[in-house]
């Protein structure tokens, strides 16, 4: 058994501090594959991976002790526990022996390891950090961002029109359709060329589909469609691909998203392209609703035999609601 191997399960509470003068953090301190993993508390996320041969005891025989990645750099690691200090250091000694005994032999192989790896860590990590943010961000914080988005979109392409008498029935058809619980239906009066959705449950219709339609069967089948999509692509997730690795990590450390990280993505995001549907997918989700599909088949430019949804389904509006509710827009 190596000495890394016998500690990798070893884990300890240290404090650590990002530079002079920072705050320290209190922080969980465990092993990797030769480095030395810094991570937060309560999320997990890693903070610093210090390289095992590197590091330096800036404190030799005091407690507790304190460590750096290197002896110039600027972060320090306080630890106290024992059993970790006697790991980091059989571990140090062993890493260290290895690469003495064959440094000069291996030099080249570990450069082009390191640098395929750092190659390897540029391409995953933003995609990671990404996924980490969205799978984290609290029910509340993603409504609010899906808001701000709907703010962004209603700058260039006008206000969500809200007519007093239809407001309700348009409610009143989000409501009847299977989806997240207060997701909001939203008409715009220009773009999208459909319907798009944002984070929290924003299901965006355009105009046509509520006042060149002889019925709610278009809007409805729409509704479900990006509701669809939004199950199986996160929108979060491509929010903050494109605002930014700067911005996803400002989110990571202060719950909040920095000043203007998502100015033009709303209105972007209603230009984008939709994705494709899995369309038999869709087809038994009209059915289990009670939507005919051909009304939306045919504005989305699909065979209407693959997406006949409940054909000859009465309504899910009666004609007043209907007719109320072709006058969002106050057209």
């Amino acid at each position: 058994m190596t000495a890394l191997s016998r500690y990798q399960r070893l884990e300890c509470v240290g404090l650590w501090r990002e530079g002079p003068g920072a705050q320290r953090r209190e922080v969980a301190v465990a092993f990797g594959a030769a480095t030395l993993v810094i991570a937060e508390m309560r999320s997990g996320l890693a903070l610093a991976h210090w390289s095992l041969p590197a590091v330096v005891r800036l404190n030799p025989g005091a407690l507790p002790a304190l460590y750096a990645p290197g002896a110039e750099a600027p972060e320090t690691l306080e630890i106290d526990d024992a059993d970790m200090i006697a790991a980091v250091s059989t571990v140090r000694a062993a890493l260290d022996g290895r690469s003495r005994r064959g440094g000069s032999r291996r030099g080249p192989l570990a450069l082009a390891l390191l640098l395929a790896g750092g190659v390897a860590v540029a391409l995953w990590l933003p995609a990671a950090v990404v996924g980490h943010a969205a799978a984290i961000v609290p029910a509340a914080r993603r409504a609010a961002i899906g808001r701000a988005l709907l703010a962004d979109a209603e700058a260039r392409f006008g206000p969500a029109c809200r007519a007093p008498a239809a407001t309700a029935a348009l409610a009143r058809l989000g409501a009847a359709l299977p989806g997240p619980p207060g997701g909001e239906i939203v008409v715009l009066p220009a773009g999208p060329a459909l319907a798009a959705h944002l984070p929290g449950g924003i299901v965006i219709l355009a105009r046509a589909l509520v006042e060149d339609e002889e019925g709610p069967e278009a809007a409805a089948a729409a509704i479900l469609a990006e509701r669809l999509r939004a199950e199986t692509a996160d929108p979060l997730v491509a929010v903050l691909a494109a605002a930014g690795l700067g911005a996803t990590f400002t989110l990571l450390t202060s719950g909040d998203l920095p000043a203007g990280a998502l100015a033009g993505l709303g209105a972007a995001g209603l230009a984008a392209p939709a994705r494709p549907l899995d369309l038999a997918l869709l087809d038994r989700r009209l059915v289990a609703a009670g939507v005919a599909g051909g009304p939306y088949a045919r504005r989305a430019g699909l065979d209407p035999a693959r997406l006949a949804g409940a054909a000859g389904a009465p309504p899910l509006l009666g004609d007043d609601a209907w007719v109320a509710l072709q006058g969002l827009c106050g057209g």
